[in-house]
């Protein structure tokens, strides 16, 4: 087998055959709906009021610590969640997705660092992205690290969680990448858009081939603390 095929196999195993699960409970349909819109209500003025505080500013910390309690309490309060499970590499039984999450956020990550390169030689993209890499630049890297895991795992309690059962199965791909993605138009960094609508549609489908949140937040914690950690050294390379 080739690596190619290697490759395909894969994404079509990680993010396009679904795996056998219990179907969604339409009773919780209406009241997943109205806490998840009241959640996204509260949720999107916190992020950009976050993300406009200047690079040491403690109140950095409690605005990102508010907006993953806003997540979190939104996902809890709109019913149950499940870990989900993903297809092993023999396609004959099913396991947690935990390996195949981790290969799937290495994979993202390396086409996100490799965008680096076009994005280290525009100065209007680059400014806005290493504004926002300030915050750890200028501030406790190990609490920012910390804070960027906890809302990781929250955004997907929400949107994979909550907000994804909320909706009918044919439209939650679309709906929670979409309202995944306008949740940071707020913050007018473009980049960060691209990655919200890239990062949600991935963590979309996961959350429809695994039928639960467990796989997308691997993905969407080790793709964040990832580029956290990588981007700004290799930005400051290409400079």
């Amino acid at each position: 087998m080739t690596p190619l095929s290697e490759l395909r196999d894969f994404l079509r195993a990680a993010l396009v055959t679904p795996v056998p699960g219990p179907r969604r409970d339409p009773v919780q349909a209406p009241r997943r709906r109205t806490v998840s819109a009241a959640t996204l209500i509260v949720g999107a003025p916190v992020l950009w009021w976050t993300l406009q505080l200047r690079p040491g500013d403690p109140l950095f910390y409690a605005g990102t610590a508010a907006l993953a309690a806003t997540w979190l309490l939104g996902a809890l309060l709109a019913g149950p969640l499940h870990l989900g499970h993903a297809h092993t590499r023999t396609g004959t039984a099913y396991s947690r997705p935990v390996v195949q999450s981790l290969a799937l956020s290495a994979l993202l990550l390396g086409i996100f660092l490799a965008g680096a390169l076009l994005v280290a030689r525009m100065p209007s993209l680059r400014g806005p992205v290493d504004d926002l890499l300030d915050h750890a630049q200028h501030g406790s890297l190990l609490l920012v690290l910390v804070l960027t895991a906890v809302t990781g795992v929250a955004e997907e309690l929400f949107f994979r969680g909550a907000l994804y059962a909320a909706v009918p199965e044919r439209w939650a791909v679309a709906v929670t990448t979409v309202a995944y993605t306008l949740t940071t138009v707020v913050t007018g960094i473009p980049l960060l858009i691209l990655a919200a609508a890239c990062l949600g549609l991935v963590c979309g489908l996961q959350r429809r081939v695994t039928g639960g949140i467990l796989g997308p937040a691997i993905t969407h914690v080790t793709w964040s603390v990832g580029m956290l950690l990588l981007l700004p050294p290799l930005l400051n390379v290409l400079r």
